[in-house]
């Protein structure tokens, strides 16, 4: 899976700025350089409501049972 360019910190702050209303989603998007239809929605699925510490906690987690797949897998061949 790509890696995003942005990091939790910056993810966070992002959709923090697109909940407050001050603009359209439209113009956060075109601020930072993302895509309007997609990274947005899709981080703020997957993000919303989260504080920067507990988004740091979910990216490691993801991390570690991939790896953990990865183990069994090979271990089941």
């Amino acid at each position: 899976m790509k890696e995003s360019k942005f990091f939790e910190e910056q993810i966070v702050a992002i959709l923090r700025q697109a909940a407050a209303g001050e603009q359209t989603i439209g113009a956060v998007c075109r601020e930072h350089g993302i895509a309007e239809n997609t990274p947005l929605y899709k981080w703020r699925q997957k993000y919303g409501g989260m504080e920067v510490s507990e988004a740091r906690r979910l990216r490691e987690l993801e991390k570690e049972n991939a790896r953990l797949k990865r183990l069994l897998a090979e271990r089941s061949y």
